[in-house]
């Protein structure tokens, strides 16, 4: 799986397994490996704090790691030859609402970043929740982030080489795959 583009999109619910999963193909991968974490540093949930830590103490030090930076294109276009784990895309998207964006530009600023990745040749693995499997949710900010994460997922699948969902860990082939 070394050198050419190449967009892999792992799926599933929280703790699933999908950022095990995602690590663990990055790491095959062969390469240098840039992680993206997509959740703001600075967070005053000691809850959240926590989940991030765990996911900093899973990864290699030797990993690159991008925090706090949220425009894809640049990223993908300084990977300069590593495999580019974005983990994860749902706390993308729901930072460019934080920053007032509507959804028809959020997801303009996604594909723009998978053309940049397939232009520069990088191989990218994404990491994103599946929203849509349970109770249609009560309020309507939830239903819009919802359908928001759908249609983000079903734009990156789209342009996606390779598409896994993980259950209980284990990992289905949904699109493409060896």
């Amino acid at each position: 799986m070394n050198g050419g583009s190449h967009l892999t999109l792992i799926l599933g619910g929280a703790r699933s397994g999908k950022s095990a999963r995602a690590e663990a193909l990055a790491a095959a991968a062969g390469g240098p490996v840039s992680y993206v974490a997509t959740y703001s540093v600075g967070a005053d949930d000691a809850e959240m704090r926590a989940r991030v830590e765990q996911h900093r103490l899973r990864r290699p030090s030797h990993w690159r790691t991008w925090e706090n930076e949220w425009d894809l294109g640049t990223i993908f276009s300084a990977a300069d030859g590593d495999v580019v784990l974005v983990d994860c895309l749902t706390l993308w998207l729901s930072y460019q609402q934080m920053q007032g964006l509507a959804d028809p530009a959020i997801l303009d600023r996604l594909e723009a970043g998978l053309l940049v990745a397939k232009a520069k040749d990088v191989r990218v693995i994404f990491v994103s929740n599946e929203l849509g499997m349970g109770l249609v949710p009560s309020a309507k900010e939830s239903r819009g982030f919802r359908d928001l994460a759908g249609r983000a997922n079903q734009l990156v699948a789209r342009h996606a080489d390779t598409v896994e969902f993980v259950i209980a860990g284990l990992a289905l082939t949904l699109k493409g795959g060896v």
